[in-house]
């Protein structure tokens, strides 16, 4: 039970601090409007006139488009969001399972495995992440040869504009699913025969009309691949460098949590009868997450706060973006006021999520 004393102490310390940036900002104001800059967020309507390398906006006549020079610094800041949220997404999916594999490595009892996954932590933990998105970037994907030369298998073109991949798409096919899912509902009353007859149309229509999924691979044109989807170098220089980065220290708080399980989990599973490998994905890997779920929520944020360094690569995140609204317009104070909220925002959304799935693992005793 908290004491009335504490609470007291609490909510004076969060008065000062509350005053303190209420201060910081009213100073700030007065200093503005000194020199004839009033704090406004009006500029935000004002049209941007500057282009990005990539980025969708939302456009509420339109929805999502690609962003235009012509758009507004509001249109700007969110394709500049939209670039951000795509590496945090893609990259903690990524950094996740080759952490995984590479604790894995790191508890495998075969020496090379070991060593390779121990040097492959050593190395990349312990030089800055700057300085591997440069070593992506320009020692890398710069490297590789122009469109005309470039790399070309399967639909995909790797050049030094980037990687086009084939887009996938629906195909006839796609009824399948369908037809299978309304056959198992009007069998509903009939048990295990709905399960049957929906299995049997999906395979039926498959055989008949093909998956339900095509690849549309990219065609050459005259100026570069037509179609496809296109992963520019500045987006994959701070892809690659932000998994790779925050995979070496994901492995090692997996691996810390594996080493946590206590052994007799092991020798209990193994006396059961399961396969070392059985053992470890069904009884041990499932208690290791339980350990690791709250370290990993500290790498994860990193990794999304870490994408503000592809300003580095030129890559069009929101914080290049910012740099450019706040040299442009001069509204440097209210634009990273933005930029603050939204980063915050995003760590606190992560956060959320990391803690609700923990609360659901977690082991619950009743007393």
């Amino acid at each position: 039970m908290v004491r009335p004393r504490e609470l007291v102490l609490q909510a004076l310390v969060l008065g000062l601090v509350a005053w303190g940036l209420a201060f910081l900002l009213s100073t700030a104001k007065a200093r503005m409007a000194a020199q004839g800059i009033p704090f406004s967020f009006a500029f935000l309507s004002q049209e941007a006139g500057f282009s990005l390398s990539e980025g969708l906006t939302w456009d509420p006549g339109q929805g999502l488009r690609p962003y235009l020079p012509s758009d507004t610094y509001w249109q700007a800041l969110l394709a500049g969001f939209f670039n951000t949220l795509k590496v945090t997404a893609i990259g903690l999916l990524a950094a996740s399972l080759l952490g995984l594999l590479v604790a894995m490595g790191r508890l495998s009892g075969n020496p090379l495995a070991r060593g390779l996954a121990f040097g492959y932590v050593e190395v990349v933990r312990n030089t800055p992440l700057l300085l591997q998105l440069f070593v992506w970037y320009f020692g890398l994907l710069l490297k590789l040869p122009p469109w005309e030369a470039g790399l070309a298998w399967g639909g995909a073109y790797l050049s030094q504009r980037g990687l086009v991949l084939p887009e996938p798409g629906l195909s006839q096919g796609a009824w399948g699913p369908v037809l299978g899912l309304g056959v198992g509902y009007l069998l509903r009353k009939r048990g295990k025969w709905a399960w049957a007859g929906g299995i049997l149309t999906l395979v039926a229509a498959w055989l008949l009309l093909g998956p339900p999924l095509e690849l549309r691979p990219a065609e050459p044109g005259p100026f570069g691949p037509r179609g496809g989807i296109f992963l520019s170098p500045e987006f994959a220089a701070l892809l690659f460098g932000v998994t790779v980065y925050t995979s070496a220290f994901i492995a090692e708080v997996v691996r810390g949590a594996i080493l946590a399980v206590p052994k007799g989990q092991w020798e209990a599973a193994l006396s059961l009868g399961l396969s070392g490998r059985q053992a470890f994905f069904l009884v041990i890997l499932p208690q290791a997450v339980r350990i690791a779920v709250p370290p990993l929520a500290n790498q994860y944020l990193n990794l999304a706060k870490n994408t503000s360094l592809g300003v580095g690569v030129g890559y069009p995140d929101l914080f290049s973006v910012y740099s450019t609204v706040a040299n442009q317009s001069g509204r440097s104070l209210e634009a990273i006021l933005l930029v603050m909220a939204v980063y915050l925002t995003l760590s606190l959304s992560i956060s959320a999520l990391v803690n609700t799935y923990n609360r659901r693992v977690a082991l619950r005793w009743k007393l």
